[in-house]
């Protein structure tokens, strides 16, 4: 097919699968449908058999979520060029991150072979780390050593060169969240008009939100310096730009940090006393962000990508109340959880 052929195809397609996301009535639901419900409205028997777990459930509820979302992305990505697979793809294997997570973490407290590999996800070819491998390695340093070949190259060389020099479990995680917005940004950049204006919107829409959290957390929870923080954020392409982060990095209290944003995350958090009260609302930001992309982009990829993003949400929204009705949770608190819920976030 012609390029604008494969676009009218995309935007189709998108449109056709953005009737599957969830209207603010079936999100105000979720709270409150008892197990029973939630596994018959959404195809999860596993979640009634009473012969496994709770903690087996819902694992098994969280895989096939997770599956249904990529197999979603790999349907999106089959019209798609060279470049627009490539970012969409990108995007899909943070799902090989936690895994890589998960591995790092089994490493470094030792745990069994079984017991690490019941808590990685099940991955299609396109994403997944060769898992087998990997655990096959004696330690942390030679598991990223082995990745160095792979499609994730360039996290795994800097992870290793960070805790080859700081030997700390945090930095090397944050070096890993860091190298992939990184490369998300990187692969923005290769798109021309009308693509690029609205990629960089979609992604700078995480980015604003997830920024301002790492700030807030590194600066006044983890107590690092300005320089140390700033070292560790990835500017977005919009409202936390590189010389705002400067600027907002050196200021000496989370309440000078909210009084000094720029617009429209200023009005956003407002009042905010603590990270948690801030998190919701920049959540809302975010989502709307990737909503009016969904509605308005002339890009294919763009959409595509926006529906994936609230896909994400929705699923992750479902995932929670999912737990909340496993571990015996009111719905006043599966309702609570449920506003917590950020583009692009899992527990992993």
């Amino acid at each position: 097919m012609s390029q604008v052929a494969d676009q009218a195809y995309l935007n189709t397609r998108v449109s056709v699968m953005a009737t599957r996301l969830f209207d603010p009535s079936l999100i105000e639901r979720l709270a409150h449908l008892p197990l029973a419900a939630l596994a018959d409205e959404f195809d999860l028997a596993a979640l009634l058999d009473e012969h496994i777990t709770p903690a087996v459930r819902r694992r098994a509820a969280e895989q096939s979520l997770i599956q249904l979302l990529l197999s979603e992305l790999l349907i999106l990505t089959r019209p798609m060029n060279v470049n627009e697979r490539a970012l969409v793809l990108d995007w899909g294997r943070k799902y090989a991150l936690y895994n890589l997570k998960t591995l790092i973490r089994g490493k470094l407290r030792e745990l069994d072979r079984h017991e690490i590999n019941d808590n990685l996800f099940e991955l299609p070819e396109h994403i997944r780390l060769p898992d087998k491998e990997l655990f096959g390695a004696e330690n942390v340093l030679e598991l990223l050593r082995r990745l160095e070949v792979g499609p994730q190259r360039q996290i795994a060389r800097q992870a290793r060169e960070v805790y080859e020099q700081q030997r700390e479990p945090f930095a090397l995680e944050a070096a890993i969240d860091q190298r992939y917005f990184i490369g998300l940004v990187h692969r923005v950049q290769v798109f021309g008009a009308p693509h690029q204006e609205w990629l960089r919107r979609l992604i700078s829409a995480e980015l604003d939100s997830i920024g301002l959290i790492w700030l807030l957390r590194f600066r006044f929870t983890y107590r690092l310096s300005p320089s140390e923080t700033y070292y560790w954020l990835v500017p977005s392409m919009r409202v936390l730009t590189r010389e705002r982060l400067l600027r907002l990095v050196d200021l000496d209290s989370f309440e000078q940090v909210l009084d000094a944003l720029p617009e429209p995350l200023r009005t956003r958090c407002a009042d905010c006393g603590s990270i948690a009260e801030a998190q919701p609302r920049l959540a809302r930001h975010a989502i709307d962000e990737i909503r009016l992309v969904l509605a308005r982009s002339p890009s294919g990829v763009a959409r595509a990508l926006a529906y994936l993003m609230l896909r994400e949400t929705d699923l992750l929204g479902l995932f929670a109340a999912i737990q909340g009705r496993l571990l015996g949770f009111d719905d006043r608190i599966i309702q609570h959880a449920l506003t917590q819920i950020e583009p692009g976030v899992t527990g992993s």
